[in-house]
């Protein structure tokens, strides 16, 4: 489960500048989610529409992103059926630290997938 090359061109750019925006919420979430110990798979799924998965953390227009922040965790998407469970052994062993890394779940028309991204350094 590593960053898919097809990301790099058409998303990268424009992912990594509104991520830069939200990082600190982001990983505020992160923190949250693994302290009140309700996972310790945090994911953010972000889209440029209304997405029905986990809760919207930061709306576009109230941020100034072309990007929808949703948060959620591991478990929800296990029972969605987007991590398979037979796979679930995989998908723990690709998470990056989320002290670390940010998992994003990138919806958009033709590209969905999970990508990792550094948190900035304080």
């Amino acid at each position: 489960m590593e960053n898919s090359p097809e990301l790099n061109g058409k998303y990268l750019g424009e992912i990594t500048g509104d991520f830069a925006k939200v990082s600190n919420t982001l990983k505020e979430g992160a923190y949250q989610i693994k302290i009140r110990k309700i996972s310790d798979y945090p994911i953010f799924p972000i889209s440029k529409s209304d997405l029905q998965i986990g809760q919207k953390l930061l709306g576009k227009e109230e941020v100034g992103t072309d990007w929808n922040f949703n948060i959620s965790y591991l478990d929800e998407f296990l029972q969605r059926k987007l991590v398979d469970a037979e796979k679930l052994d995989a998908f723990k062993e690709a998470y990056k630290d989320p002290d670390e890394f940010c998992c994003l779940f990138v919806v958009d028309k033709d590209f969905v997938n999970f990508i990792f991204i550094p948190y900035p350094e304080d």
